[in-house]
């Protein structure tokens, strides 16, 4: 049996990726919309609820439209816009988290995929607070750098337009008001009491970030050196598909030593280093903004809710 799949959206970045990751895929048959009848709901309502699952890549009002239009009671939906990411209605579907994260999505018929940075983000600070490394009060701090593929369409163009502005060849941060849309899920998946400071850097090259917690060991919950931390990591996410945990990188590492933001580019796959001294550690994700921050995880996401092996087509 074929499952069907419309993904509303394709035109985007993440429904392009999503799409393209179906290639070589039997199990599935995709479901069109004729163009001109794209923003029409009455057509894009019967499509959905014909569906088996429909991926929501849209602007959040947009997916929230789209959502309300499904009132066919076996059709999943899986939003990989901001629209729905802290709705306890909605299953986040980050996995690897925890089993109950993975439980949550198996069940629902309403999973929410998580953006790119939080993505990175959560990975580290979930289980710092989930372990007792650091109170939920602590004052989090976070720097981030991503390719330029995920700040939409219009930001691509620019990027990729011969005449640009020589601005664009350098790194650049933004969401300055400390108000950018990732913060919400940031702080409720990780189990903060506060939003962390988050500066973020889009950088001229496509895809792939870095994400980063810096630590001091003097305000952790429990004494703890870099290595013991690198070790709770290395259990918490052992045995994961796509999740792993470098060795510990201390003092003796080699001062020509660099974490490069890009060399995950088209997978989903995810990595997480730990480093620094007795006073000060860091915590690095890496992954592919558009991959395990994006299509790769709705992809993930709909592989379980399916329960087929969660690694078809990534």
């Amino acid at each position: 049996m074929a499952y069907k799949i419309f993904i509303d959206g394709k035109e985007g970045t993440t429904g392009l990726k999503i799409y393209e990751r179906f290639a070589n895929r039997t199990d599935i048959e995709i479901l069109t919309i004729d163009e001109e009848k794209r923003k029409d709901p009455v057509e894009k309502q019967k499509i959905i609820n014909a569906s088996d699952f429909t991926f929501l890549c849209l602007p959040d009002a947009a997916a929230i439209e789209s959502a309300d239009l499904c009132t066919n009671p076996d059709t999943r939906i899986i939003d990989a816009s901001t629209a729905h990411r802290t709705n306890p209605d909605w299953a986040y579907g980050f996995p690897e988290l925890a089993p109950e994260f993975r439980e949550k999505i198996i069940k629902s018929n309403r999973v929410a995929v998580p953006g790119c940075y939080a993505s990175g983000f959560n990975v580290l600070a979930y289980p710092l607070v989930k372990h007792g490394i650091i109170g939920s009060d602590y004052p989090v701090v976070c720097h981030a750098v991503s390719g330029y593929s995920g700040a939409g369409k219009k930001a691509i163009a620019q990027y990729e337009d011969p005449s640009r502005n020589p601005e664009l060849d350098s790194p650049r941060l933004y969401a300055l008001t400390q108000q950018h849309k990732h913060l919400p899920e940031m702080k409720k998946i990780a189990g903060l009491d506060y939003e962390p400071i988050f500066n973020p850097y889009v950088c001229d090259y496509f895809q792939g970030m870095t994400v980063t917690i810096p630590l001091y060991t003097r305000l952790l919950k429990k004494k703890m050196t870099g290595q013991e931390i690198r070790d709770v990591f290395a259990a918490h996410f052992e045995g994961s598909r796509f999740i792993k945990v470098a060795e510990f990188m201390g003092t003796d590492i080699l001062p020509e030593a660099f974490i490069p933001a890009n060399t995950l580019a088209g997978t989903n796959n995810m990595q997480i280093f730990v480093y620094g001294n007795e006073d000060r550690i860091c915590l690095t994700s890496r992954l592919d903004n558009l991959g395990k921050g994006a299509s790769g995880a709705a992809v993930q996401c709909l592989n379980i809710m399916m329960g087929i092996d969660e690694g078809t087509g990534l």
